[in-house]
This record gives C-alpha cells, structure tokens and sequence, in this order.
C-alpha cells in the first residue's frame, strides 16, 4: 500500500511538472504572438503614413489632376449608389 502512494504522489509531481512546461511554451507564444501583431501594426502605421505624404505631395505638385480624379470618384460612386439603390426596389 505505502508503495502505491508514493507512486501516484510521484505521477501527481510528474504531471504538475508537464503542466508547467506546457503553461511555459503556450505563455512564450503568446508573447511571441503579441509582440508580432504590436510590430504588424507600427509597420503598418509607418506605411499609411508614407503613403499619405506621397499623396499631399502629389496633390500640391498636380493640383487640377487630383482635383479631377476627386471629381471622377464622387461621380462613380454616386453613380454605384445610385444603381443599387434602383437595383433593390
């Protein structure tokens, strides 16, 4: 009897053990994770910033070009709305 006991107090140890070490890896993931999407996100922040200074840049250097494709998408889209707008009665 005592040796049994011991034997499933050493399974208990040894299953505690397991566990931490599974807690540790699935822990480590999630920072990995974490700090993946943290830097997926500045890079992504850094690029819509770049490309929102290539924008102001073109628009000072051609004025009457962004000013007409402006134009040509209001006019498209307007004219979308309005085709589903038809298109659901």
């Amino acid at each position: 009897m005592p040796a049994t006991v011991f034997e499933k107090t050493a399974s208990v140890e040894d299953a505690l053990r397991e566990v931490s070490k599974i807690r540790s890896k699935v822990s480590d993931a999630v920072e990995d994770g974490v700090r993946t999407a943290n830097q997926a996100m500045k890079r992504s922040r850094h690029a819509a910033e770049d490309l929102i200074e290539d924008v102001r840049h073109s628009v000072k250097q051609r004025p009457f070009e962004a000013l007409g494709l402006a134009f040509g998408a209001g006019i498209l889209a307007g004219g979308l709305a309005t085709w589903l707008g038809f298109r659901r009665h």
